[in-house]
């Protein structure tokens, strides 16, 4: 079974900084592209940034310039750092990653269960 736990979500001011993290955990044996999802009350689920095991990323154009994706294959983990936050980047973030649990098996979807980002003064 794999888990994918996310930390670093809160509240902050407009203006300000977060930096979320998500470790994957479990039977993996590969991973491709690590990515985070939003949604906001009465929205779908978005795109905000992906990166895959190459470094290669993709971001919302809504965030590009203030959000940074990065991530450590050694441990599993992925990172979304956000600056100059606004209002409307308040929303569950999700963690997503693409991964191979055996050498035979194909890649399936992984989600976490979503760390809480909100911005207000």
């Amino acid at each position: 079974q794999v888990q994918l736990v996310e930390s670093g979500g809160g509240l902050v001011q407009p203006g300000g900084s977060l930096r979320l993290s998500c470790a994957a955990s479990g039977s993996i044996f590969s991973i491709n592209a690590m990515g985070w999802y939003r949604q906001a009350p009465g929205k779908e689920r978005e795109l905000v940034a992906t990166i895959t095991s190459g470094a290669s990323t993709n971001y919302a154009d809504s965030v590009k310039g203030r959000f940074t994706i990065s991530r450590d294959n050694a441990k599993n983990t992925v990172y979304l750092q956000m600056n100059s936050l606004k209002p409307e980047d308040t929303a569950l973030y999700y963690c997503h990653a693409d991964i191979r649990v055996t050498f035979r098996s194909t890649n399936s979807n992984w989600w976490g269960q979503g760390t809480q980002v909100t911005v207000s003064s």
